[in-house]
């Protein structure tokens, strides 16, 4: 049986950086794009649902037009301050506070009456959406030194693709 300290005297040099680094991976990025592929989808979610919401809300295309636009207002105002707060209080507690925000906002879009109840829940769904992705990639700097963090941003940026190829199938279903 190996002790722990033989393991780790075992794993120097280039072939034992590269497994620890696999190792991390593994345990970071998964749940990293998992993630980032559900913010992708509710940012695809609205253009689906509009003509379901059409249908029982009675809201012109300008309603939901306004919608991404607050959305992306909400984005832009709070991505600053949300970097500065990871930086600040750590990047577990801010992207956990990130992503239980935009979860009940995202929930809370089921119960929308009224064109103000929507603009109000996409412009919250903005703000604690805003610093998930330059707040991830923060994250992974912290991880991952210069040479290796190209290919990491690239592994965590197809689940951006990997969304919206299934964002038609899962949002018509």
């Amino acid at each position: 049986m190996q002790t722990p300290s033989a393991t780790v005297l075992h794993l120097r040099g280039a072939a034992g950086m590269d497994a620890i680094y696999r190792k991390v991976g593994w345990r970071l990025l998964p749940l990293l794009m998992l993630c980032y592929a559900v913010a992708c989808l509710d940012r695809l979610n609205l253009g689906y649902a509009q003509r379901q919401m059409q249908a029982s809300l009675a809201f012109g295309d300008a309603v939901y037009a306004w919608g991404a636009a607050l959305f992306f207002a909400g984005c832009c105002l709070c991505q600053l301050p949300a970097n500065l707060l990871l930086e600040k209080i750590g990047a577990r507690k801010t992207l956990l506070r990130m992503m239980l925000g935009w979860g009940l906002a995202s929930a809370a879009a089921a119960f929308v009456r009224t064109p103000f109840e929507l603009y109000l829940l996409r412009f919250a769904q903005g703000v604690f959406e805003a610093g998930f992705y330059p707040g991830v990639i923060l994250y992974l700097t912290w991880w991952y030194p210069a040479a290796r963090r190209a290919r990491v941003y690239a592994v965590f940026g197809s689940a951006a693709l990997l969304a919206a190829a299934g964002a038609g199938p899962l949002s018509e279903a």
